[in-house]
């Protein structure tokens, strides 16, 4: 079984630049393979150039704590994505989580089993995500659109509609805010999870079949993996990856509020799909994706710094999302 999932997830699936078998690649393969590579070095040596402050190490941790919450949710996003599926209700998880965890340290005084009941949250939505998709048998984007506001009203009853915050306020905060180094422990953990996540893919026996179910499920079941256990697997990493996003989020801002509110769920789709994770499924990686969110953070703290308008903001984001998912379209039919 392991072979036959082996031989079909070969080093080129997922990153087509690789010349097994003594292929020659050429320089215009290169190029287009490792596009993000020399998208994201080209802006950022254009904002060195051009943008005071921009290299200052105030900017640069500024940069990194910004985006350490969407990495951390969108490292599993890649792992859903590859396998097919797609997750829309993580930002709603992201906002109930910290609510969830708040509760608990509001009522027990303890830092842990409010970390325990926010993940644990983000663990049962994510595991409710999985049944609906697998044995429900419902396309994944209309399914977690759904227990979004699920989730979300779960976020409103058990706040009671309300702003909530930590009762030891020193103790919750250190769970985003202290220094580890240069960088602060939201980053750090962040730091944690792009590893785990990339040794999950590239060097695990369960990577292998993510990319196999992504890339013909019908011939993964066929060689004998266990699909809707993979697909499932893939949902509830999803949902606890969002759940830690948000309990992060909490301490950092030292509060949680309930909405229903998509734009972390945009974000963090956004860094996926620039990164180059095909939203068909079967191929991705985790160093594409830590790319796309920095290429995004770049252009964001490049605008923010230009005082550029946030309306054109919105207009570049968007164009520059389209583009990515036109570019896998056509690399993808170009293949074919």
């Amino acid at each position: 079984m392991t072979d036959l999932a082996t031989a079909q997830l070969p080093e080129s699936h997922h990153d087509p630049h690789h010349g097994g078998g003594g292929r020659r690649v050429s320089v215009a393969a290169l190029l287009a393979d490792y596009a993000i590579i020399w998208v994201v070095l080209a802006l950022f040596v254009v904002l060195a150039v051009t943008t005071p402050n921009f290299l200052s190490a105030a900017n640069m941790r500024n940069i990194l704590d910004q985006q350490s919450l969407v990495l951390i949710a969108a490292c599993a996003l890649t792992v859903t994505m590859i396998s097919g599926g797609f997750d829309i209700s993580q930002g709603a998880v992201y906002v109930a989580a910290p609510l969830v965890a708040l509760s608990v340290e509001n009522a027990t005084g303890s830092i842990g089993l409010a970390l325990l009941a926010g993940l644990g949250f983000g663990l049962l939505a994510g595991a409710l995500n999985a049944g609906v998709v697998t044995i429900g048998k419902i396309n994944s984007f209309i399914a977690t659109l759904a227990t979004s506001f699920v989730i979300f009203g779960v976020g409103f009853i058990v706040s009671d509609r309300s702003m909530m915050r930590p009762d030891d306020r020193d103790a919750f905060g250190a769970l985003a805010r202290s220094d580890v180094g240069f960088i602060t422990s939201a980053t750090a953990v962040a730091i944690v999870v792009i590893v785990i996540s990339w040794f999950l893919l590239s060097q695990t026996r369960f990577g292998r079949y993510i990319y196999a179910v992504g890339g013909n499920a019908d011939a993964a079941r066929l060689a004998g993996v266990r699909v809707r256990w993979v697909i499932a697997s893939a949902f509830v990493l999803s949902g606890v990856a969002a759940a830690l996003a948000g309990v992060l989020r909490g301490s950092r801002t030292m509060s949680a509020t309930p909405s229903d509110d998509f734009s972390f769920s945009f974000d963090v789709i956004a860094a996926v799909v620039v990164g180059g994770t095909s939203i068909a499924g079967g191929e991705g990686s985790i160093w594409r994706t830590v790319l796309g969110a920095f290429f995004i953070a770049f252009m964001i703290n490049g605008f923010n710094l230009n005082q550029v308008d946030p309306i054109f903001q919105r207009i570049i984001q968007g164009s520059v999302i389209l583009l990515a998912v036109a570019l896998d379209s056509w690399s993808r039919s170009r293949r074919a």
